[in-house]
This record gives structure tokens, sequence and C-alpha cells, in this order.
């Protein structure tokens, strides 16, 4: 670590307990996507009191930019800010205060963390050029806020784009920046069947839309285990099955509800293409038709070489070699900051927030007593700044 780094990392340490707080106000009051109003007004509170502007995207999104000593590249930073509708089971002094609601995936530490990377970034102003373009992103768990801000024209023009995720199945400490796929497409589909009802003594009067749908269940599943190589990683889930109108009559009509998830854009068209063909023709087989209604939630998060490499470098350089995963098994969870990758070519880093000896901090995501370790927001604040500041000074 340079000595100008060890200046900017006291002064992060120096600003633990701050962003502890600010951590933990969010993880008491949650709020889900779309629904982040008080989340919003507290993310403005704290970025007025660090006079940066800031404006409303979307009525829940906040935008926000810290300029430099003069004219430079441009990085867009990111924290999404939505909880879960989970009602928490672990008991805190920070335990979440509205029914049905949490923060179980770690987005409260996300937001305080770039909130503590405003502030030092902040008081450094004249020791980068450039820009930083900051959000805080809404609606990330219902797959809404990235594309908003990417539509939103935020990011035109921007050089990079960076974001953090908490990740309970790494120990506090370690940091993962791995190049290349590192989460799945999310798509989720509607498979609707029309057949023709009987009474169920005289099926063959009948189209089954049940038995229909059950086939289908069955077939779909081949794309995975015989239509795919068992190196692409896909998943064609169905969650949901809802037909007939009652016992003894053949249904008319079923429904199915489901997702497709895959690490890269061919084999997410060519998995949908093959459903599709499925649905249909197995329905037509047994007399009847089926409809495919697709919903494009998030792309296939792929980190941009290059721009992984210089977050490896700094993440060394900060926390040393050995506290610094570059392989990793990618997962097949969504995560909509894929849309800004698409727009600006970056990088997703996962900082550990694992303590062994905190059993909630071992938990997987979504859990209902799901915690973090709050030591790890020092790393997450850490990424944030140095990232931010070797991009825009060519310090790579």
């Amino acid at each position: 670590m340079r000595a100008s780094d060890e200046k900017i990392f006291e002064e992060i340490k120096a600003d633990h307990e701050y962003v502890v707080e600010l951590r933990r106000h969010f993880h008491k009051y949650p709020e889900v996507g779309k629904e982040e109003f008080l989340t919003a007004e507290k993310i403005e509170s704290e970025l007025d009191k660090l006079g940066i502007e800031h404006k409303r995207v979307a009525e829940t999104g906040v935008y926000a930019q810290i300029k430099g000593r003069g004219e430079g590249k441009t990085i867009v930073l990111r924290a999404d800010i939505d909880a879960l509708p989970i009602q928490e089971t672990h008991l805190c002094s920070y335990t979440s205060t509205i029914p049905n609601r949490m923060h179980a995936c770690g987005h409260d530490a996300h937001t305080a963390a770039l909130l503590g990377a405003c502030r030092i970034l902040s008081k450094h102003r004249d020791d980068f050029s450039g820009t930083v373009r900051i959000t805080f992103q809404s609606g990330e768990e219902i797959a809404y806020g990235g594309k908003v801000f990417v539509k939103s024209g935020l990011l035109d023009g921007a050089d990079r784009s960076f974001g953090i995720h908490a990740a309970s199945n790494l120990k506090a400490g370690n940091i993962a920046l791995v190049a290349g796929s590192n989460n799945a497409s999310v798509d989720y589909f509607k498979i609707k069947v029309n057949g023709h009802s009987a009474h169920v003594s005289t099926p063959q009067l009948g189209v089954d839309a049940v038995y229909i749908a059950s086939q289908i269940v069955i077939s779909a599943q081949a794309i995975t285990s015989r239509l795919s190589s068992p190196m692409d990683n896909i998943i064609v889930g169905i969650g949901t099955i809802k037909a007939g109108d009652t016992y003894n009559i053949v249904a008319q009509k079923a429904e199915l509800e489901g997702t497709i998830r895959a690490l890269t854009p061919q084999v997410r068209e060519r998995t949908k293409v093959l459903l599709c063909d499925i649905a249909c023709k197995t329905a037509s087989m047994f007399g009847g038709t089926a409809e495919v209604e697709y919903k494009d939630y998030a792309s296939p998060l792929i980190n941009d070489k290059d721009a992984t490499a210089e977050a490896q470098k700094t993440a060394i350089r900060i926390f040393g070699a050995e506290n610094v995963i570059t392989e990793r098994e990618p997962s097949l969870g969504g995560d909509d900051f894929a849309e800004y990758i698409l727009k600006v070519p970056g990088v997703y880093a996962y900082f550990g927030t694992a303590n062994p000896q905190k059993k909630e901090t071992t938990l997987a995501h979504h859990d209902s007593s799901f915690d973090i370790e709050e030591d790890s927001l020092i790393q997450a604040v850490s990424l944030y700044t140095f990232y931010t500041l070797d991009f825009l000074n060519n310090s790579f």
C-alpha cells in the first residue's frame, strides 16, 4: 500500500462507525422495490451533508455526481437499495421494524458503503480528475432499476461502471473479482395451454390441458439434460401450475410459470427457442395449443476483462493477493447490474461478509436470519474508493 493509500485507508477506518450506523438504519427501515421512498430520503439527507448535488430517478432511485479537479474520465458507481418481502427472524438492536420487510441480501450494506465512499471522495476532489457518477438504484430484486438508470441516459458517455455485492459464502476480508460470467440471466416465462373440456368419464371427447401441461413440465427438463451441453449451466425451472375448473371435468386450460437462467446470451436465446418449441409441439401432439410469453428480467452479468484486471490490481495492492479471489464458480442467481455493464464496460466485485463465529453471517442470502460481519464494510468502502481513484488517475 502506498503512503497516499494509507492516509485514505485511515480515513475510511475512522469513518467505520458512521457507515455501520447508516447500515443499521437502512436495516431497521427496509423498503421493497419501487417503494424505497424513506430510503431515498435518507440517502439524499446524507448527500446534502456532503454538499453533493443529487436528483431522483423514477421516484425512488437517487443519482448524484462528484467532479474532480478538472476534465477527465467518468466512472459510474452503483449500489442497490431495495429490501425483500421477508419477515426477519434474527433479533438484534437493528432488527427490521417493518412487518414482512427485510434486508436479507446485503443491499443495506451496499448503500451505506457507497455513502461512505462518497464521504471520502468528496473530501478528495482535488486528488482526481474527471467525474464520479453515483447511482443508488431501486428495485434490483425485481429486476427494475438497472434498466431504468440505463434508459435515463445517466450512464451515457461514461468510461467505466463499478458495483459491489455482499457474499455470505466468502469470509470477511476476502474479495472476489472474476472476469467473465458471474451471474446468470433471468427470464420469466408463462406457458398457456389450451385444450377442450369434457366429462372425465369420456376423456376422448376432450383435450386435457392438465395432461399436456404435465408433459411439458417433464419434457422441458430435456433442455438441460439432453438438448444442451452439460457445460452450459442452464436452469429451466417451473414454479407454478394452475389448471382446471373442478375434479370431474377434463381441464380446458392450464398455465405454467417459471424461469430460465443462463450464463451467456447465446445459451439464453437458444434455451428460450427450445422451450417454446417443446411447449407448442407437445400441445399439438395431444390436440391442444400452447402460447409462451417471456419477460426479460436481467441479462447475464459478464465482467469486462480489462475492468476486472484493473480492479484486481487495486484490490491486491490494498488488501494483499492472499485475500483476492480471481477464480470462482458463477452463480445462477441474477443481478441487474448486468445492464450497467452492457452499457458501460465494468466489473462487479463481491466482498466477503461471513464470520464463522457468527452463524447469521454465514447463512444464505434471502434467509430470514441473514446478517453480515460489519467489519467487512471497511473493504466495501475501500473497493468503491480506491478503484475509483485508480481508474480516474490512470494508476494501474
